[in-house]
């Protein structure tokens, strides 16, 4: 769910085990709840169970309904009554259920589960309004780069008496753009050489396989290449680092060490959001990443500066 933004994003962050770790916290939390809230009653836990489970069937029943009258290929008819008789099934168990039990937990199944369907809808509503506005700080950019436009000079070779800025980009998009802008903005020439690093972050819930890494990994040297040529062509030395990883926190902690041996001077740099409007729910939802990279970077005693991107 919070890999598709139906949840805040921190729950795809995964442990050392590999799992969504503040997922199964929330729900062996919300277990406890409800052990606690029932007093351990077999009757309510097993009313809770079987109508939230035949709802997850008759939505997947529905699902492959919809899947077939849209895409009718060869056997689609067959394949459209046998889903079609299991979502009629599963619907008749699930009303029956509710109408049997509406009073023996039924009513308050149905509140916690339309509650919960009701936050994930907001949820993802909050980050396609985040989408829309980030659209239009990438906008913003497209109209300022003519100024900083530049024909693309020869690979420009590293200036080992100035410092070096590596900047941790997610795509070449307006956030990154933005970050950089700021380094140049407040910094002038006190950085020559600019570092970008991209993690490619695998989706382990639906990971395809070393086709999936490949192409993720191009599309971050993609990314990162449209940096390098931008700074060559206002004459800055510019290199493109990508990794490919399972988290973010993770690469960036294994790779900070290699990359401040090939530049002992480096400062590394992020973007943070900060809206016109700030919230508990968007500091919940998106102020997450780039601070505990910060804490991170703390520990290990490398400077590491948050610059605010404002979005309009």
């Amino acid at each position: 769910m919070a890999l598709d933004r139906w949840f805040p994003s921190k729950f795809t962050f995964l442990s050392d085990r590999l799992v969504a770790q503040n997922g199964i916290m929330l729900m062996g939390t919300a277990a406890l709840a409800a052990m606690i809230f029932t007093g351990g009653s077999v009757k309510l836990l097993v009313v809770l169970y079987s109508i939230n489970v035949f709802i997850t069937f008759c939505l997947s029943q529905a699902g492959m309904v919809r899947h077939w009258w849209r895409f009718r290929d060869n056997g689609w008819v067959k394949k459209f009554v046998i889903n079609g008789s299991g979502l009629a099934l599963c619907s008749f168990i699930l009303v029956s259920v509710v109408i049997i039990k509406f009073f023996d937990g039924g009513w308050i199944t149905l509140f916690i589960t339309g509650m919960l369907a009701l936050t994930a809808v907001f949820i993802k509503r909050h980050y396609e309004e985040t989408m829309r506005q980030l659209g239009r700080l990438d906008d913003l950019v497209a109209a300022a780069l003519p100024q900083y436009a530049g024909e693309r000079s020869a690979d420009i070779p590293l200036d080992p008496r100035s410092k070096t800025a590596v900047l941790l980009v997610n795509g070449y998009n307006g956030l990154g753009l933005h970050t950089l802008f700021n380094v140049i903005r407040l910094f002038g020439r006190e950085f020559r050489n600019f570092v970008f690093v991209e993690i490619g972050v695998i989706n382990a819930g639906n990971f395809k396989g070393s086709e999936e890494m490949e192409n993720l990994k191009k599309k971050s040297e993609e990314d990162v290449a449209k940096y390098v040529a931008f700074m060559n062509g206002q004459g800055y030395y510019a290199r493109g680092l990508c990794y490919v990883g399972l988290e973010v926190m993770e690469e960036v902690e294994a790779r900070s060490a290699e990359i401040l041996a090939q530049y002992p001077s480096a400062v590394f740099f992020g973007g943070q959001l900060v809206f016109a409007k700030e919230t508990i729910m968007k500091r919940l939802f998106h102020n997450f990443t780039v601070f505990a990279l910060q804490r991170m970077f703390y520990r290990k005693g490398i400077p590491f500066v948050i610059l605010p991107i404002r979005v309009p």
